[in-house]
């Protein structure tokens, strides 16, 4: 199993610009004029222009740009402007001069990290034919400088007046930059790394068809054909499946090579400078040079809407996604232990979910597993803030349908207040609130969370999201953002801040008079910017902390306010008790027909009454503008009509 030549595919790649640095003296310009000749130079120039090597020089058929530089204190700028454009840098000592040995650790390799280059380095000896043979090996000389700085890629040695290794040294540097090793094996442990075993494990799912646990004969060749164009002989399936059973018994069974064979075959390529091989692989199964999904396999133009619409997921990715969750639930509890989840997303370059806002958003058991409203309302979360990644975790887990199939973009929220009504799936609602109102009491009671009396101030984004199950039989996602007091200023400076939104809510301590007045002035806040911007939401009150004597100011002002702006009166809650009132989904009710929900501000509704009168007022002109037509239609038939009785 491998490659039969070029790889074919190289990502995008168009050309390797390879810029060769080191001490004067060491042989740079000799070094490129002998790749570019099959000569040596008698004399070469202090200074080459920029060498071209053609795309069939080396087998993946990319051309090579090399460019000399010089080591003149006076060109150390234009020095540092060619390392920060080169794809891979190939560093000269000279084998006969030990001080330019010493000077790439002293001098230039510290030099190219205080320039940020960061890209493979080829370091070359330099004049192999003067070499001293009572001098240390390359591999004495080098491995404790490469152990110093990863960064070197390979070491070399050659001899450009005799010929030797001139072209490996620039085939090493394209092959470092088309066929890297760092994102596939850790040179320390030997071994392949985390993000490249993952790929690889879900390639290995992909063609393992019968989902036996193993890649058959006839898989096998599949496989072969699909990355290299050219079947396997039943001999070679044979050597490759002896290779393995040698030297690792369990990565062959009867069904054919498993897993672990398949990762170690990998390994063994690349532990032989066979990268292509697996670079091969990985990029004929949609993977880049960071071993994730090319952009062009995620079709963002479905992602493009306006900034009052959301992304859902389709009916048809929900149940790939509960039949995922049942797969990997292996001990039928409802839900996915820590272990079971990282199962699941041992194909993905990651769990998507163990930190930012994702990582305290869900529903968990008390054992800290994540139940199935849980899991769902995750990637609804996900798709709402990111549809990009999530139908990137999609494709990695093994959704087998059109891309395209996945998403869909719902009804703009304009339109939604308008025709009195939402039928969206996912709701995002935004609360509002003072500090120690109960904002945060509020997001942990809708992912089951029991209550914490302590009070710990939130920072930074944090949500919530879960599925709430309706009046009417149906389920709906509710995902709640805690908007932190003081952010609350710099959030309205953007006028679309509120275009996402489809239920505010406003939290105050019922017991407290200043937090239900912090409280009052932040729904007229929100309500004005709502009505300046055009981006109208739904707003719900909530009167915290019910266990508490309510303060008599809190109960006759917030009267006043909801009736002077139109909105419902503060829904009492206790979430220290438990007495939540069905908030939830009393929320997602106000937030389906918006258009009963909406405040108003006294400038909203004076803008709103010179609207009437202004329109009142033209159509009073129009009425009779239509008369004095008519009028003028009749005077005109009349006198028609007396001049010919004249007549």
């Amino acid at each position: 199993m491998g490659s039969t030549g070029g790889s074919g595919s190289i990502g995008a790649a168009t050309n390797v610009r390879v810029v060769v640095i080191g001490d004067s003296g060491t042989g740079k310009s000799s070094l490129i004029v002998s790749v570019a000749t099959d000569s040596f130079p008698e004399r070469a120039p202090p200074l080459l222009t920029p060498t071209r090597l053609p795309p069939d020089f080396y087998p993946d058929r990319v051309p090579l740009t090399i460019i000399d530089t010089s080591s003149r204190p006076e060109d150390r700028n234009k020095l540092g402007a060619e390392c920060k454009q080169a794809d891979a840098i190939v560093l000269t000592y000279a084998c006969d001069q030990p001080i330019t040995l010493e000077r790439l650790s002293s001098y230039w390799l510290p030099e190219l990290r205080r320039l940020e280059v960061k890209v493979p380095v080829i370091v070359v000896g330099c004049k192999l034919d003067l070499r001293d043979d009572q001098q240390l090996s390359l591999e004495q000389v080098m491995t404790p400088i490469m152990h110093q700085f990863r960064e070197i890629e390979t070491c070399i040695e050659c001899s450009a007046l005799k010929q030797i290794q001139v072209a490996e040294v620039f085939y090493y540097a394209q092959k470092a930059v088309l066929h890297p090793t760092a994102p596939l094996f850790d040179q320390e442990t030997q071994t392949l790394k985390p993000c490249c075993v993952r790929a690889l494990k879900r390639i290995f799912i992909l063609c393992d068809h019968d989902r036996d646990g193993a890649l058959s004969d006839a898989e096998l060749n599949d496989f072969q054909v699909k990355c290299f164009n050219a079947p396997l002989q039943p001999s070679e399936i044979v050597g490759v499946k002896k290779v393995v059973s040698e030297k690792l018994p369990e990565g062959v069974n009867e069904h054919g090579l498993t897993l672990t064979g398949f990762l170690f075959l990998h390994a063994l390529f690349i532990e032989k400078g066979r990268l292509e091989t697996t670079w091969t692989v990985l990029r004929k199964f949609g993977y880049n040079d960071e071993i994730k999904l090319r952009d062009d396999l995620l079709p963002t133009a479905q992602f493009k809407r306006v900034p009052d619409q959301s992304i859902e997921l389709t009916s048809e990715a929900m149940d790939f996604l509960r039949g995922i969750f049942s797969m990997f639930d292996i001990d039928g509890d409802g839900a996915l232990r820590p272990q079971e989840l990282e199962d699941l997303f041992s194909t993905a370059p990651e769990s998507p979910w163990e930190e930012g806002i994702y990582e305290d958003s869900m529903e968990k058991n008390a054992l800290g597993a994540v139940t199935l409203n849980g899991f769902l309302s995750a990637w609804a979360l996900m798709t709402l803030m990111d549809p990009v990644k999530s139908l990137a975790y999609l494709i990695y887990i093994g959704y087998p349908g059109d891309p395209v199939s996945v998403f869909h973009v719902t009804r703009r929220r304009r339109l939604d207040r308008k025709r009195l009504n939402s039928h969206r799936n996912v709701f995002q609602c935004f609360v509002f609130g003072p500090g120690k109102a109960g904002k945060s009491a509020l997001l942990n009671a809708l992912i089951g969370r029991p209550f914490v009396e302590k009070y710990t101030p939130t920072k930074g984004d944090h949500y919530a999201t879960n599925v709430i199950d309706m009046s009417e039989g149906t389920k709906k996602i509710l995902v709640m953002r805690e908007i932190l007091e003081d952010a609350v200023h710099k959030l309205l400076a953007n006028k679309e801040f509120l275009s996402p939104c489809d239920v505010a809510v406003f939290v105050y301590d019922s017991s407290d008079e200043a937090s239900w007045r912090k409280t009052a002035e932040l729904l007229v806040e929100v309500a004005t910017h709502a009505e300046k911007c055009g981006f109208e939401v739904p707003c719900v009150m909530v009167a915290a902390k019910d266990d508490l004597d309510a303060h008599p100011v809190s109960i006759t002002d917030s009267a006043r306010v909801s009736q002077d702006m139109g909105v419902e009166s503060p829904i009492t809650v206790s979430m220290k008790l438990g007495d939540i009132s069905n908030l939830f989904r009393r929320i997602i009710n106000v937030a389906q027909r918006p258009h009963l929900s909406i405040p108003e501000t006294e400038a909203g509704k004076n803008h709103k009454q010179y609207r009437r009168l202004v329109n009142r007022s033209l159509m009073f002109v129009s009425v009779l503008r239509g008369c004095a037509t008519c009028m003028g239609l009749f005077n005109l038939g009349s006198c028609t009509y007396l001049s010919f009785e004249v007549h």
